[in-house]
């Protein structure tokens, strides 16, 4: 009999640690859906998971990271909370309106202030203890609902930035192929022009938003937490700009704070990619403890020590009116029509040239080397792969395929160049102005093929 007992126990002591808190905190807990009114009239649906019976407890809105605010890791945060006496609130996100090229923060720091005022006025919370939990782009967007309204009484972030999002998902894109073993030009100059192209073209949202006047102008006790695996957020920068910003304003009442081995969302990880079920041990504990030891356990500051990071973030230059969209688009298509009409008008016999080989490798090249590199730069901003294949010389094989291709452009054009006066001797003016179109055509690939790095190490 006391052998099945102490089974019990130990099973119950497990439980609470995959779920990220400590036995000494794991209650029962039920759950209740509500209607949460947003700022604009309209309503979204919740969920309040409490501990059984609470009356008077804190209580925490949880705000979504980017996506449509789906996956059983909120449920799984709530319930965590609602074990350690905690009310949470999930709360359906709002998508309407929000694609990569359009979302606003400041409506969806409305709607978790929505959820703040909702959860305020239930029976099993303490209105004067609600506050806001936010991750990833809820790192954004918390901030600025806590620095707009004091009915917020504390701030959680997990995963948070202090850079701007571009330069975020930038430093994420070049971490990942860095850790697939990619190097040189595929990275440092495809990946980060074609972000800076989507900030260019208006196809990314909120992309300059800066955090760091928000984070000045949080009077409340904040608890921000990052795990030291994170793939997607810098840790180390994102914890000491957090506390830049708040040593700037002379803020005293806030905690931040490094978890050992857990990946971007505090889960556990094995290497910053993959998640484990569950959350990292120590972060519920952490946050339990913090939320009902306030005010107190807010002060006085602390900060872990930053998290390693493999490379800085970088802020991202603002695209050059010779690279701006408008330029861009005609540069390809100015490509597209030179290298087309050298094409068609060599259906007509008296037009055609001597030499057709140069001319005809550099047709082929410039056009296999423009589809190629559209399809590697939207694959690159699309993926989420961690593994790209065999390497060579730190170049997935496809990558350099193209290069090989563009430095094949490259000799044909100067054959032709270099050939010219034998090629276009007795020629008619039909065929110079093919000949005219093709060099056109291969030296604006030559330069498209410099900027997306093709030339490039």
């Amino acid at each position: 009999m006391l052998s099945i007992f102490r089974r019990i126990i130990l099973l119950t002591f497990m439980i609470a640690v995959v779920a990220g808190f400590p036995a000494a905190h794991a209650q029962n807990t039920t759950t209740v859906d509500i209607t949460v009114t947003r700022a604009d009239g309209t309503t979204t649906a919740g969920t309040v998971h409490a501990p059984a019976g609470a009356t008077g407890r804190p209580g925490v809105v949880l705000v979504h990271g980017s996506g449509n605010g789906s996956g059983e890791h909120y449920d799984h945060v709530a319930e965590a909370f609602a074990r350690a006496g905690i009310v949470a609130l999930r709360y359906d996100k709002r998508t309407e309106e929000y694609t990569p090229s359009h979302r606003d923060y400041s409506l969806l720091a409305d709607d978790a202030l929505a959820g703040v005022a909702a959860l305020r006025n239930r029976p099993e919370v303490d209105p004067a203890r609600v506050g806001l939990w936010g991750l990833s782009e809820g790192g954004w967007v918390a901030p600025l609902a806590a620095s707009r309204s004091a009915d917020a009484a504390f701030l959680i972030t997990i995963g948070a930035n202090s850079a701007a999002p571009a330069a975020q998902q930038n430093w994420a894109n070049e971490t990942r192929f860095g850790a697939a073993g990619v190097r040189g030009s595929m990275v440092d100059v495809l990946a980060r022009n074609g972000i800076r192209q989507l900030v260019a073209a208006g196809q990314f949202a909120q992309a300059d938003y800066d955090p760091i006047p928000v984070l000045e102008r949080i009077a409340q006790p904040v608890l921000a937490i990052w795990g030291d695996q994170d793939r997607l957020t810098p840790p180390g920068d994102s914890l000491r700009g957090f506390q830049t910003a708040f040593e700037h304003v002379g803020k005293t009442n806030y905690t931040l704070r490094t978890l050992p081995n857990a990946q971007h969302a505090g889960q556990p990880t094995t290497d910053g990619f993959d998640k484990l079920p569950g959350l990292a041990p120590g972060y519920g504990e952490l946050m339990a403890d913090w939320v009902n030891g306030l005010p107190g356990s807010a002060t006085p500051p602390t900060a872990d020590q930053p998290a390693a990071q493999g490379h800085p973030v970088r802020a991202l230059a603002s695209a050059s009116w010779w690279e701006s969209t408008a330029m861009q688009l005609t540069l390809l298509f100015g490509m597209i029509l030179a290298l087309a009409g050298y094409a068609f008008t060599g259906m007509i016999r008296s037009r055609r040239l001597p030499d057709r080989l140069p001319a005809r490798v550099l047709l082929c090249t410039t056009v296999i080397g423009i589809l190629g590199t559209i399809v590697q730069l939207g694959y690159i901003l699309t993926t989420r792969a961690t593994s790209f294949g065999p390497l060579l010389f730190g170049r997935t094989l496809p990558w350099l395929a193209l290069q090989l291709i563009a430095l094949g452009a490259v000799v044909a054009l100067g054959l032709v160049l270099a050939r010219a006066r034998h090629t276009l001797a007795g020629a008619n003016v039909g065929a110079r102005t093919r000949w005219a179109l093709l060099v056109c055509g291969g030296t604006g690939f030559v330069l498209w093929a410099l900027y997306w790095g093709l030339l490039l190490p």
